[in-house]
């Protein structure tokens, strides 16, 4: 489908918004009562209700017709046939086979890459096993009790999200650690409470070279050589690169050199050796059930019809709010503490993916691609953000994701937590009338002029859209599932906007510009290529530097 023709879908689902603009979500329940079941969707006992959105049985249709245009599921077909479809790198895309668990081969230019994923998922399982049970030990014979993994991007956010949402599988005796940012803060306050002696660094960069990850390697490596000295440096280091030679010369065995490939991307890589912290975390068994979980979602995409299909639907319903209605950002909010870091996984996911203005024909997209993802955990955001939400002049669609069981024996604070979850939802969809506010009001007190005052201010407009996600419980075969639901998600957007959503050349110019500053910042070199604002800034920086 060429852009023009897209362009007239976009305008003819803009009519279908038209025709509902007038029409609330009351409305849309009071005349279906079966509206959940019409309108929510499982997989296992993953359970999608997508009933509190503006949507009606003619939109849908239209979203599904949209889908099938532009051809969704044949893109889909050719990502897993390992058809280049990251076109400016002319690359695969086969996350998916990160975590394939059948008998069937998975082709890269006409090579079984499934061999080659095995063994190294082989050695993370040898490797995590071996510092779990102290068969591989410090310099000093001293068992691993601190793991450090130091990387950005995909190469910290994916991992510290799932070993935080799995910490009911970890140990007290085994803690593992994050350090991404280049903010010497970030790996100082986390050094500062660790022993040399029983803590291994995770350096993970795929070339080795990534400036913010090298140099808090640099400073981990400067730390352990402070504390044991220089030869100790072997024995409390591993990497994940493909780059040996660079890994060696930093003190790295080969046997502790982790490698993957040009076809994962940074933010598609949990599944890969990136995942080896995850690994040590919580187990292998445990890491593998994570993977298995992702295998299952992704078979059900590869498969499910696309009116049943999950991703389909929530990718083609972030469409219908970003094209047909305006609306510029998406909420995404776990009623589970342990989730805190998944928005900001979703952050990158979703923005570095689809955060595109020219579509694959190298042409100025001419709708509007990406939203702003964002998001806290339930309930602390009630007590934020949620007020932007209810009553903002902008309409904001949401995700809920809710856990029917927990791993605490704590009821009582479940029970709150799943009321609370369920009742935003409804809030959002039902609002509260100026008559049910005056209604609430008679009775208190108030004088006539006083409830007339105070009416607009306690009004909801609602219908703001909203989906739940419910599921049994977090286990890691559960958070499997719902990372690859959002990753296919994105793959079904990114597709009906024609983008592509595997490169990330958006993130290389502030970085080539950095290095061109560094030593005008180390030095107060010349100035005079900058602008007037640089130049300023980088001169009050010297005067103001002690």
């Amino acid at each position: 489908m060429s852009n023009k023709v897209r362009k007239t879908a976009f305008e003819s689902l803009k009519k279908h918004k038209k025709r509902l603009a007038d029409t609330t979500m009351r409305d849309l329940f009071a005349h279906d009562p079966d509206r959940f079941a019409t309108y929510s969707v499982s997989f296992d006992d993953l359970l999608l209700d997508y009933s509190k959105n503006r949507i009606d049985s003619q939109s849908m249709t239209a979203l599904f017709d949209l889908a099938r245009d532009v051809d969704v599921e044949g893109r889909r077909d050719d990502m897993w046939a390992g058809k280049p479809i990251n076109t400016t790198e002319n690359r695969s895309v086969l996350h998916m086979a990160l975590r394939y668990f059948g008998d069937e081969p998975v082709t890269v230019d006409g090579a079984d890459v499934m061999p080659a994923v095995r063994d190294v998922l082989a050695c993370i399982k040898g490797f995590s096993d071996d510092i779990r049970d102290g068969a591989i030990r410090g310099a000093r014979g001293d068992q691993f009790t601190d793991v450090v993994n130091i990387g950005i991007g995909g190469s910290d956010l994916g991992p510290a999200m799932v070993t935080l949402a799995l910490e009911p599988l970890t140990r007290k005796n085994l803690r593992v650690h994050y350090v991404s940012n280049v903010d010497g803060a970030h790996i100082h306050d986390t050094l500062k409470m660790l022993n040399a002696e029983t803590t291994l660094f995770i350096v993970a960069s795929k070339t080795f070279t990534t400036d913010e990850t090298m140099t808090n390697a640099r400073s981990a490596r400067g730390w352990i050589s402070e504390f044991l000295g220089e030869d100790a440096v072997p024995d409390h280091f591993a990497a994940v690169s493909t780059n040996l030679e660079a890994c060696a010369q930093f003190g790295i065995r080969d046997e502790r050199i982790f490698g993957f490939w040009d076809w994962v991307g940074g933010r598609y890589s949990v599944w890969s050796a990136i995942g080896l912290p995850i690994a040590i975390a919580v187990g292998y068994e445990n890491f593998e059930a994570f993977l298995r979980g992702a295998y299952e979602m992704d078979q059900h995409f590869l498969t499910a019809p696309l009116e049943k299909n999950l991703p389909v639907i929530m990718g083609l319903l972030g469409v219908w709010y970003r094209n047909a209605w305006g609306f510029a950002t998406h909420a995404v909010l776990p009623y589970d503490q342990r989730l805190s870091r998944f928005p900001a996984y979703l952050q990158q996911q979703d923005m570095e993916s689809n955060g595109k203005s020219v579509t694959l024909n190298g042409k100025p997209a001419p709708w509007e691609t990406g939203p702003v993802i964002w998001g806290e955990p339930g309930t602390n955001g009630q007590h934020a953000f949620y007020q932007l939400i209810h009553q903002g002049t902008a309409v904001i669609p949401c995700d809920f994701l809710i856990a029917a069981n927990r791993h605490e024996q704590h009821p009582e604070h479940h029970a709150k937590l799943v009321a609370n979850c369920f009742a935003q939802s409804e809030a959002l969809m039902l609002g509260k009338t100026a008559e049910e506010v005056t209604n609430e009001l008679k009775g208190s007190g108030l004088s006539k002029d006083q409830i007339k005052a105070l009416v607009p201010h306690k009004v909801f407009p609602g219908n703001r859209p909203s989906n739940t996600l419910l599921y049994s419980k977090l286990d890691p075969q559960t958070l499997g599932k719902l990372v690859a639901l959002y990753e296919h998600k994105v793959f079904v957007q990114g597709t009906i906007w024609n983008v592509n959503s595997y490169d990330q050349w958006g993130v290389e110019l502030g970085k080539q510009l950095a290095k061109a500053l560094l030593p005008k910042v180390e030095t107060d070199a010349a100035t005079d290529t900058h602008d007037s604002s640089t130049r300023g800034l980088l001169a009050r920086f010297h005067e103001l530097k002690q």
